[in-house]
């Protein structure tokens, strides 16, 4: 019969929990070292020009990885900004059509309140003041379609301002910067292949902090809390590592039954994370380890 690394190890756990469960005054458990896993997407699609990075590299937060081609942004970028300097002109001329708009506006009205107080002495007719009515509507008419004209070359203004940024933003994304700082543990693409926008490009496995995740029953909760001692040992280690209980779960669950033998399948157990410093780099990504809980 064939085993992987992965069934041996949860052969393992499923032992370490069957020996667990068998005697209740054991504070020793079993779990697999865990680190922070993160897939790097291409946050711009397109023909990836460089990548700088391989399987098996360590890599610093921000430290660009790959460069995805740019060409064609940087044309559409040009061709906003030529927008927008056309769009800029035409809010200059829409100002100054509203400020003429303004200007006689004003005429208008005050040659309207002019006229009409002339009518109760007789100096004027009731048509001339028709007229100058008449002239002060149509002013404000055409205040009013000059200020919408102006409105209108704004709002276009910042529409071209929104697509500039995005395709801005788009440029500097096509630079493939590594989101935290780890070992390249997958490389999904070759320098010349096109990607798609979101597909990741790489893995980082980040193991300066790891995890490991134990399964006890309800006798030894009550014991355990937040921020709780523990130590982590491994075979090859020596003395065991300092941990810190992270997490408890809430919730009861049975005994995952991938991993456990068929007499403590139906056992109602509480997830517990204890999380473990490791930036010298002494515990790996996959290794089984006991957890002595104090």
């Amino acid at each position: 019969m064939r085993f992987d690394r992965a069934t041996a190890l949860l052969l393992i756990f499923a032992a370490a929990l069957g020996s667990c469960s068998n005697n209740e005054g054991n504070d020793v458990f079993t779990g697999v070292i865990e680190g922070t896993t993160v897939q790097v997407p291409a946050l711009t699609g397109g023909k990836i020009v460089a990548l700088y990075a391989d399987t098996g590299d360590r890599v610093d937060t921000g430290q660009i990885l790959a460069q995805v081609d740019t060409t064609d942004l940087v044309y559409q970028r040009m061709q906003l900004e030529a927008a927008s300097t056309e769009v800029d002109v035409q809010e200059e001329i829409a100002a100054t059509a509203l400020e003429r708009a303004k200007a006689d506006l004003d005429y208008v009205r005050q040659r309207y309140e002019r006229v009409s107080s002339l009518l109760d002495g007789g100096a004027v007719t009731e048509q001339a003041v028709d007229d100058a009515r008449i002239a002060l509507r149509n002013a404000e008419s055409a205040y009013e379609t000059a200020s919408q004209q102006v409105r209108t070359v704004q709002a276009k203004g910042r529409s071209l301002s929104a697509q500039l940024s995005s395709v801005e933003k788009r440029i500097r994304d096509a630079s493939v910067a590594a989101p935290i700082g780890g070992t390249v543990t997958g490389k999904y693409y070759e320098a010349g292949e096109a990607v798609p926008q979101m597909r990741p490009l790489f893995e980082i496995l980040e193991t300066e902090e790891v995890w490991v995740k134990i399964y006890v029953g309800e006798e030894r909760l009550p014991s355990l809390k937040v921020g709780q001692t523990a130590r982590v040992g491994a075979s090859g280690l020596g003395e065991p590592i300092s941990g810190t209980i992270a997490w408890i779960s809430p919730e009861a669950e049975f005994t995952p039954k991938q991993i456990l033998t068929p007499e403590v399948r139906t056992s109602l157990v509480y997830a517990v994370k204890v999380v473990i410093d490791n930036k010298d780099g002494v515990l790996k990504h996959g290794m089984p380890v006991e957890v002595h809980l104090e």
